[in-house]
């Protein structure tokens, strides 16, 4: 007989929640970021149309934060991004405004308890360590 599986805690209702530290984020964000520059690169020069990379970095976050959790940034530094309140993922909706408030840039930078940004509190998202198989 096997034991029941952990149900996983919200965020919001764990006492014990510690985020990744703000070096695993940065470092999701350069790799995320140098990937929109290659994507960017097939309809658009980066250099000369800043705006494309940006428009990538909102879709990515868009489509793989509200699908799967994470970019594939966060899936390398082992990281991902679940609703504060539930636990869950974000759904497109919300990752769609959070990347655009991410690109804003000054939204991120203001952090409260919790290392969550303005963008996290306005969007209830919450960035957690990824727990990797056999890991709990």
């Amino acid at each position: 007989m096997t034991a029941p599986a952990a149900v996983p805690v919200p965020p919001a209702a764990d006492p014990a929640f510690t985020p990744p530290s703000i070096g695993r984020r940065f470092g999701a964000l350069v790799i995320d970021w140098v990937l929109c520059l290659l994507v960017s690169n097939f309809f658009a020069d980066p250099v000369r149309d800043g705006w494309a990379p940006v428009l990538v970095l909102v879709l990515e976050y868009a489509v793989f934060l509200g699908l799967f959790a994470q970019t594939p940034g966060m899936y390398i530094t082992r990281i991902r991004c679940l609703s504060w309140s539930d636990g869950g993922r974000i759904g497109v909706p919300r990752a769609l405004l959070r990347g655009v408030l991410l690109a804003l840039v000054v939204p991120a930078l203001i952090m409260g308890a919790h290392r969550r940004g303005f963008h996290d509190r306005l969007t209830d998202s919450v960035i957690t360590t990824a727990l990797t198989p056999g890991r709990r």
